[in-house]
């Protein structure tokens, strides 16, 4: 079975001492993952190394920086460069979520430099992809959604894309009032599955991890991740109440 993945992107909150209450809170409940699930913690930069010493520790579970530098070091001030982030323990790096897109202006072309720098330094990247309303509401989210798998994806041999997580965002469904269903997850993800597919072979696509990003929840956990096609969940608000992640870490796939 591929590995299944709860991953909490704590984004841009919480000032230390929460933080350390909050992961102390997710960790006190002694939740071990199955031999094929993980538990990914992404933190803000500065909580990188204490969220690091509390989950090495535990079996299951890992640290993830939320971004990383294009560069592998030199003159960019307030850039973090993915060496860095190795030499702390760092695990997994978010590349290409939509809010580093549209705020930071990131394109396909720097999100596959950090993809590659990521792979060199055997840091698993978690690729997110996925299309906004209007794209959606033209029905063209499978060309467009493909588009940004070509420009980032495509240069990487079957052994290296085995290495990446996908992360299916529904732009469309966050913040718009309107709502993503199992149902359009999974075809959704198949579709990304079939594009991998396509390209690197059935049996290639079979091992990629491919989680979902569109508001996840304790409610919907279980459902969502029992779609044939979603492992697990990029779980954003939810992953800030400690109760609340606990239950999405138990709706992983057994």
């Amino acid at each position: 079975m591929r590995k299944q993945i709860a991953a909490a992107n704590w984004k841009m909150n919480l000032t230390l001492d929460k933080a350390e209450a909050l992961l102390d809170g997710i960790l006190s409940e002694n939740i071990n993952p199955t031999e094929n699930g993980q538990v990914v913690v992404a933190v803000p930069f500065p909580y990188l190394i204490m969220v690091n010493e509390k989950v090495a520790k535990r079996k299951g579970y890992a640290v993830a920086a939320q971004n990383c530098g294009n560069k592998k070091s030199g003159a960019y001030t307030g850039e973090v460069s993915v060496e860095m982030l190795s030499s702390i323990g760092v695990e997994y790096c978010i590349v290409g979520h939509s809010e580093r897109r549209e705020y930071y202006g990131e394109i396909d072309e720097i999100l596959q430099q950090k993809l590659v720098l990521c792979l060199d330094e055997n840091i698993t990247p978690i690729f997110c992809c996925g299309e906004a309303l209007d794209v959606r509401e033209k029905g063209k989210q499978n060309d467009f959604v493909k588009t940004q798998m070509e420009k980032a994806l495509f240069d990487f041999s079957a052994s290296e894309l085995k290495k990446i997580v996908i992360a299916y965002e529904p732009i469309w469904a966050i913040g718009t009032g309107k709502t993503a269903t199992s149902e359009q997850a999974q075809q959704m993800h198949a579709f990304i599955r079939s594009v991998l597919a396509g390209k690197w072979g059935e049996d290639v696509a079979q091992d990629v991890t491919i989680l979902y990003g569109g508001s996840v929840k304790a409610s919907n956990a279980e459902e969502l991740f029992h779609s044939p096609d979603v492992d697990g969940g990029l779980v954003g608000g939810a992953s800030l109440n400690a109760a609340e992640f606990i239950q999405i870490i138990k709706a992983l796939k057994h």
